[in-house]
C-alpha cells in the first residue's frame, strides 16, 4: 500500500529535506505534496487525500496549530494523522499541539530516524 504524505513548512529547503528523509524512509510513498502554510495546506486537503501530514508550527498566514484546528473541526481531516516539524521544543508547545491531535512531534534539527519513527508509529496506528 503506498501512502501519500503533505509536507507543510514555509522554508523551500526544508520541505526538500523533509522529502528525501520521507523516500528514504522505507515506506512506500506514492505521492508527496507540499504546501507554503496552513491555507495552502487545508486547499490540498480538500481537493486530494493524504495519508499524513508533517507540519511545522511557525509559518505565515496559517501557522500549524491553527492547522491542526482547523483539520480537528472537519469531520473527514480529523482522521488524518498529523506529525509537528518544529523548531520549538518547549514542553508547553509540544503539550498543546498533541492535545490538538498531532500523533508525533519532531524538533528540528533532528536525525532522520527520528522523522522515520515519528512517521512510522503515526502511520500504524492509523492504518491497523
Amino acid at each position: 500500500m503506498s501512502f501519500t504524505v503533505l509536507i507543510v513548512d514555509d522554508s523551500p529547503a526544508m520541505r526538500s529535506f523533509i522529502r528525501r528523509v520521507v523516500d528514504m524512509s522505507g515506506f512506500d510513498v506514492g505521492k508527496c505534496l507540499e504546501a507554503g502554510d496552513g491555507e495552502d495546506a487545508l486547499s490540498q486537503l480538500e481537493s486530494s487525500w493524504v495519508d499524513v501530514v508533517l507540519t511545522d508550527i511557525n509559518m505565515p498566514r496559517m501557522n500549524g496549530e491553527e492547522l491542526l484546528r482547523r483539520m480537528h473541526c472537519d469531520d473527514l481531516m480529523r482522521g488524518i494523522p498529523v506529525v509537528v516539524v518544529s523548531t520549538d521544543s518547549t514542553e508547553a508547545r509540544m503539550k498543546t499541539m498533541l492535545e490538538l491531535g498531532a500523533r508525533g512531534y519532531v524538533t528540528k534539527p533532528f536525525h532522520p530516524e527520528k522523522l522515520r519513527s515519528e512517521l512510522e508509529r503515526a502511520l500504524e496506528v492509523a492504518h491497523v
